[in-house]
């Protein structure tokens, strides 16, 4: 599975919301849903999977964070294409501003 498809799941974006935040365990993740554990464990795995988030064992429990370049690819992606409507809404702004000009010599 790739990031795009992990993080189009509503779930998966809240656990990378609550990450953000804070690392926590998965116990203390799962119960921040109304799923079940295991539901929510594979979720954690997807993540995990696509390297999204990373995971420690501490003791007996599983301690998950966003891992640092996890969502890199989705950032370059996102500023690609932010970047290609800036250039055409400003290219928009400059024909738009150029007709004014002929409109007010007329």
């Amino acid at each position: 599975m790739d990031k795009f498809v992990a993080i189009s799941d509503p779930t998966r974006r809240k656990i990378i919301e609550m990450l953000c935040r804070e690392e926590l365990s998965s116990g203390d993740i799962a119960r921040q849903f109304d799923s079940s554990p295991p539901a929510i464990s594979q979720h954690l795995k997807i993540l995990r999977n696509t390297e999204i988030v990373d995971v420690r064992i501490d003791a007996q429990k599983r301690i998950y964070t966003l891992s640092k370049n996890g969502l890199k690819d989705v950032d370059l992606w996102v500023q690609k294409v932010n970047d290609f409507w800036i250039e055409r809404l400003n290219r928009l702004e400059q024909e738009l501003r150029g007709i004014n000009k002929q409109e007010k010599v007329k």
